[in-house]
């Protein structure tokens, strides 16, 4: 099993939202190194903490989700009204891939951005990295267990 923190701006989509949902596609990924984690290092069973971007004073990991089914392909790479569309990628061989992910738990509270760079025992995160700037990012199982307890406070 692996471990991840997965970003999504909560206008975009929240971990409310997933809750509501209970699963979801995790599709828009435009960005080939973090598409390559997608297709050759996730798998079903693998946990991610759920990160709200850009949300302010509330920015940070919200909950935890779990990764469910296997590779499937984006659609939104073929949708030409969706702002994901690429009109270089072919149905016989497409760009884009995603995976599904479940809802597992909402935090009793946000692990804030200001409070993960804080920590010295977070500074090896690529979150904190001055430049890292990825969408989804792999975790420490040790990394993950200590922010999954403070969310939990």
């Amino acid at each position: 099993m692996k471990y991840w923190l997965m970003k999504s701006e909560p206008e975009a989509y929240s971990i409310d939202q997933l809750q509501k949902d209970g699963t979801t596609t995790w599709d828009g990924v435009r960005n080939y190194q973090v598409r390559n984690m997608l297709r050759d290092d996730f798998s079903p069973g693998d946990k991610a903490l759920f990160y709200h971007s850009n949300a302010g004073k509330e920015t940070g990991a919200v909950g935890i989700m779990e990764v469910v089914g296997e590779l499937v392909v984006d659609g939104l790479q073929f949708d030409a009204a969706s702002e994901y569309y690429d009109p270089k990628s072919k149905k016989d061989n497409p760009t884009w891939v995603t995976r599904q992910v479940m809802f597992k738990e909402k935090f009793s509270r946000v692990v804030t951005l200001s409070e993960i760079k804080a920590d010295t025992v977070f500074g090896h995160l690529p979150l904190v990295q001055k430049g890292s700037r990825l969408s989804i990012m792999p975790l420490l199982k040790k990394d993950f267990d200590l922010l999954c307890k403070r969310g939990r406070i």
